[in-house]
Order: C-alpha cells, then sequence, then structure tokens
C-alpha cells in the first residue's frame, strides 16, 4: 500500500473510480425521493452520488478522459499534500448528505448503493491515513504521465480529442499555459515525497521496486514519442522533449535521495498489508487463505498428473509428469502475425459452446482482441482486459490486450514469455479475459445498465477475478482435454499466488522460493514468474489471493444454489442473473442469490 498508487489512481482512474458529467444535480435528499414514483432506482441512486464524482473529476480530471468526458481532456491533476486534504474535505461534506439521507431513503437497492460508496471511502481514507502518517513513497512520474495521455492517444479514443494531448503535455511541463501558471507536474511529486521524508520513523519504499521500475521507464517515454507520431500530432516535440528533461532529472533526484535509504525487505508493514487485503476484498486472515490454497495446490497437481498420462500418450511424449507435459505443449508456440487471428478464431470456438450448452447469454456485438504496444506491456506486462468508459461511451468497449514481450527488470530482452502464445492455454486465456469472463462481464453492464455504485465504487478483485477464474471453470468440461490440462496449470497458479503472497509477507517464503514453486511446479516461464514476483512484493501485495479466494466464494454460491433449487437450477439465468448485479462483492452478491434468484426460481 502506497501513496503512490493513490496520486496514480487520481490520474488514471482515480483513487475511487468516480467520475460523472459534472453538472448540477440536486443535493440529496426530499427531491430525489420525490422522484422514486418517476425514475428507475439506477436513476435515484446515481442521483445521490453524482456530486461525489464531480469532486472526484475536480481533483483527478484525467479520469474524466478515461471516462470519455471530452471537457476534461486539456486538464491535469496537481496532486499537492493541500490537494489531496482540500478533496478529502469536500469528499467528507458530501458523504455527511449521503448519511443523512439514508435516514429517510425507503428503497433498499439504494440505500444498499449508499453503504457500497459509504464502505468505499470509509478504506480510502483509512488508506491514505495511514500512508500519510508512515510511508515515504516511491512517486513513478513517467508511469503517471505516461497514463495521463496514453488514454487521449488509444486506439478507441475519437481523433477530434487526440489534439488535447498536445496540451495536457505543456501543462505536466510547466510554465504558462492559456494564460495560467503550472508547476510541473515533476516538482509537485518531489515536495510530495520531501514532505514524507522529513517525518522521523518513516517506512520507505524496497530497492528492488524502484530498481525495477526506473529502469523501465525509458519504454514508456519511447511509448508516448511513438503514440505523438502514429497520430500526425503537431506541436508536441518541443514540449516533449522538456519532458524528458525533467523525468531524467526527476529520476536521477530518486536515485540520489530516495534510492540510498531503500529498504532491503519488501515486506510491508501488517496494518498497510491488513488494508491492501480489504481493498482487495479478502476478509479472512492470511494465514487461513494459505492453509486453504495449499490443499488446493495438491489436489490441482493430482488432478493434472492424471491428465498429463493421457496427453503424454496421445502424443507419444517421452514423460508423464505433468511439469513436462506442460513444457512439452508449450513448444509449440504462435509467432508474429499467427497470434492475433489464432486467438480470435479461438474465440469464436468458445462462443459456440457457450451458445449450444446455454452457459450464459451473449450479446451480438463482436469482442476486441489486440497486441499491446512495447509502453503497454512496461506499464502491465500480464494478458489483461482493458475495461470500456462507464460515464460517457461513445461506443467504446472492454478490449482484451496480449502483451508478449515485456522488458526484464535490466531492461533487456533476454526473457520472453511463452506462457500465452500456445494452443491449448488460449482457451482459458480467451474464457477468462473475452467470454464469458471479463470482457462479457464489464461490458453487460454496460448494456443491461447497473448503478454507478455497482459499477465503480463495489468494485475489489475478489468479486472481478473470481468471475473471470469461474468462467474458465464453466468452460473446462467442452474443451479438448489439452485444454482442461491448461486450464487447472492456470489455477494452480491462482491457489500458488494465495499462499505464496501472504507466506513472502510473512517471511515464511523468500523470493527464490517463489522463483523455484512458480517455475518448477507451476512451469511459469522467468519472465512470468518476475511478474508474479512483482506482483506480490511491491506492485500490488494481496492483490493476487483475490483470484483463488474470489473463485472459491462464487463456486461456494453455485453449489449452494444448486442445492437449494435441485432440478429448477438453470445455470443460464444464474449465470445471467450474477452478471445483472454489476461488481457485487461477494457477501452481497449472496445475498442477492438468496433473496432475490432462488425465490425467482421456486
Amino acid at each position: 500500500m502506497k501513496l503512490v498508487a493513490a496520486l496514480t489512481a487520481a490520474l488514471v482512474t482515480f483513487a475511487l473510480p468516480a467520475s460523472q458529467q459534472a453538472q448540477q444535480s440536486p443535493a440529496p435528499g426530499a427531491d430525489v425521493r420525490a422522484r422514486i414514483s418517476e425514475k428507475h432506482w439506477i436513476e435515484v441512486s446515481n442521483d445521490y452520488t453524482r456530486q461525489l464524482f464531480a469532486i472526484g473529476l475536480k481533483h483527478g480530471p484525467e479520469g474524466g478522459s478515461r471516462q470519455g468526458m471530452a471537457q476534461f481532456d486539456t486538464l491535469i491533476s496537481r496532486p499537492s499534500l493541500a490537494d489531496q486534504h482540500a478533496r478529502r474535505a469536500e469528499t467528507e461534506t458530501e458523504l455527511a448528505q449521503i448519511r443523512s439521507a439514508m435516514v429517510t431513503e425507503k428503497d433498499k437497492n439504494v440505500l444498499e448503493d449508499m453503504a457500497i460508496v459509504q464502505k468505499a471511502y470509509n478504506l480510502n481514507f483509512r488508506t491514505e491515513d495511514y500512508a500519510e502518517a508512515h510511508e515515504v513513497p516511491f512517486l513513478n512520474a513517467t508511469a503517471a504521465i505516461f497514463g495521463g495521455l496514453q488514454i487521449l492517444l488509444d486506439t478507441q479514443t475519437p481523433d477530434k480529442r487526440r489534439a488535447a494531448a498536445v496540451v495536457r503535455l505543456r501543462k505536466y511541463v510547466g510554465g504558462t499555459v492559456d494564460g495560467e501558471v503550472y508547476t510541473p507536474f515533476t516538482d509537485i511529486l518531489k515536495q510530495r515525497t520531501i514532505e514524507q521524508m522529513v517525518k522521523p520513523d518513516m517506512v520507505y519504499p524496497s530497492r528492488g521496486e524502484m530498481e525495477t521500475e526506473l529502469s523501465r521507464n525509458g519504454a514508456y517515454l519511447d511509448g508516448l514519442s511513438a503514440l505523438f507520431t502514429k497520430y500526425n500530432l503537431t506541436g508536441w516535440q518541443e514540449p516533449f522533449d522538456r519532458l524528458k528533461v525533467e523525468l531524467i532529472s526527476y529520476d536521477a533526484w530518486i536515485r540520489a535521495n530516495l534510492l540510498p535509504k531503500a529498504r532491503s525487505d519488501f515486506r510491508e508493514d501488517p496494518r498497510a498489508y491488513a488494508l491492501e487485503l480489504e481493498g482487495y476484498g479478502v476478509d479472512i486472515p492470511p494465514a487461513q487463505l494459505a492453509q486453504m490454497a495449499h490443499a488446493a495446490f495438491t489436489e490441482y497437481q493430482a488432478q493434472m498428473n492424471a491428465m498429463a498420462a493421457q496427453i503424454a500418450k496421445a502424443h507419444h511424449y517421452p514423460s508423464s509428469d505433468y511439469r513436462d507435459v506442460i513444457r512439452q505443449l508449450k513448444k509449440e508456440q504462435l509467432v508474429g502475425d499467427a497470434i492475433l487471428p489464432f486467438y480470435q478464431a479461438r474465440l469464436k470456438a468458445i462462443e459456440e459452446i457457450i451458445v449450444a450448452q446455454k452457459l450464459v447469454t451473449l450479446p451480438d456485438r463482436p469482442a476486441v482482441i489486440r497486441l499491446a504496444t512495447a509502453a503497454e506491456t512496461a506499464q502491465q506486462p500480464a494478458p489483461h482486459m482493458v475495461p470500456p468508459p462507464f460515464m460517457h461511451n461513445t461506443g467504446q468497449r472492454g478490449e482484451f490486450v496480449l502483451p508478449l514481450n515485456a522488458p526484464s527488470s535490466s531492461g533487456s530482452n533476454g526473457d520472453h514469455y511463452d506462457d500465452f502464445t500456445f494452443d491449448a492455454v488460449a482457451w482459458t486465456m480467451t474464457a477468462h479475459e473475452v467470454r464469458p469472463g471479463h470482457e462479457l462481464q464489464f461490458d453487460s453492464m454496460l448494456e443491461q445498465g447497473v448503478s454507478l455504485a455497482r459499477a465503480l465504487y463495489a468494485f475489489n478483485s475478489t468479486n472481478v477475478e473470481g468471475w473471470g477464474l469461474y468462467s474458465e471453470y464453466i468452460m473446462e468440461p467442452f474443451e479438448p482435454i489439452e485444454g482442461k490440462f491448461e486450464t487447472l496449470q492456470l489455477r494452480l497458479l491462482r491457489a500458488a499466488r494465495a499462499f505464496i503472497d501472504p507466506e513472502l509477507q510473512s517471511g515464511k517464503l523468500q523470493p527464490a522460493d517463489a522463483y523455484r514453486i512458480l517455475e518448477t511446479d507451476v512451469v511459469l516461464s522467468h519472465a512470468f514468474a518476475q511478474e508474479e514476483v512483482e506482483r506480490f512484493t511491491y506492485r500490488s501485495p494481496g492483490q493476487a489471493n483475490s483470484y483463488f479466494y474470489g473463485y472459491t466464494k462464487l463456486l461456494q454460491l453455485r453449489r449452494d444454489t444448486e442445492a437449494a433449487l435441485g432440478p429448477r437450477f438453470n445455470q443460464l439465468k444464474f449465470h445471467d442473473f450474477i452478471l445483472a448485479q454489476g461488481l457485487l462483492p461477494p457477501d452481497l452478491m449472496r445475498q442477492a442469490v438468496q433473496q432475490e434468484f432462488i425465490p425467482s426460481q421456486k
């Protein structure tokens, strides 16, 4: 947990993902309640939260751009400590009005959304308070600015909005722009760091984190230059050259002033780790989760060995050990221009299965899959889904992005992934990230309509990644044996994450142990294992637990629903209901299923 997370989130997606048209709305109260008979409850819920969104946009306009609102495209965040405190005060005032309105609000759905919003901000405030009191952050200016500009230079951003990236670039650099004086963004972040460094007994960032991230900043700069050139923008070269000087100077200052004080131990303060777990939706003790994950890991290994024997016999492999079978399957690598069409064809095959087996309702539109740029790969080295804008969507859709050549910590290209570009693994990767996984999860919220509270404030990794892993589970019975086998391999990875992450933090495991488990027993490439260890140790400690935990919770909910309904259980209706709820956390999802879905089916 780091102050950088709050600042980067404010630039890219907000510390709390809050964005909506910055328009004047009635204050929550009698006027809103009087319209319940005229408006759907979703509109009522959105009226209560709209002012919070406006506050988020005021202090993090880059998030407005990410949500498709062009009026924010030339604005930038100025994340000083004073700005953070001002945003906090404005937010607390608005939350107090919502708490007051909860006393008289009658609609249970609206009340549930109000509680979701209150809980989300409460956690955010506690996280901010801890960071301000105890941590010196590593604020990567290059990564933050890349996020603020890249959204305007994205493939799905309308051409007429791209020129705003040049204005935003000039404001990041600093100086007088359109009659207003801007402090260089690097100076603001430097001041934030100094303010924390002068406090006694502070926790400094880890050396490994800083060295790794600083080594990748060149990829961000090259990526921005390529994007400005790609879209034939003018007037960007001069401010970009000045920006490069500022960012190089800032990185040199980090190396001279912060890096020597870095801690050698990557482990977080237990209080910080507890906040991380809460934010990711893990609500059981880390040791209990690790115990569950160890048991599942052993079970998955046994299943894989049984399946590996069949695959080895069919393909005449020399060894039937599941590890050797994975290595054999990986040898059939897809390369270059063959990768994207292969994944697109695999998606078509999966969609045919979904329809034939009546797993979930599919939309008529096609899904989007594309390859990442080098800069995007440095920003997010794992295959991932980029969600669509929820607030002001003008046709943008979620994208499944495949990064294929993540740079190593040394900046070399010696380490390459072989984990996502072979036939057998494409089944489960596509099911998780596209359909019936994240692409369907996110885009269905746009098409069916859910409240902003459920689309954004209820978001955590447990409810999102639980559905992704569950999607792999419901597809597995209909895949060829090699696809089933790779589904189990990635399920093995999720179990490994759920005990490696907490045991690294507790000191029971060291990074060398994590590499051994991931490369030997899970059979990941070194590049992928490195990404995983970075995730556990500094990118997002606690987050990796959410896959296994969310899957476990959702699978148990399905089994309990099947037991309650017996022959009346219809998985298509069950899955459609789950998706229609938005990103509800597991406890609220269980409540909705028990109180709404099960009675409706009986």
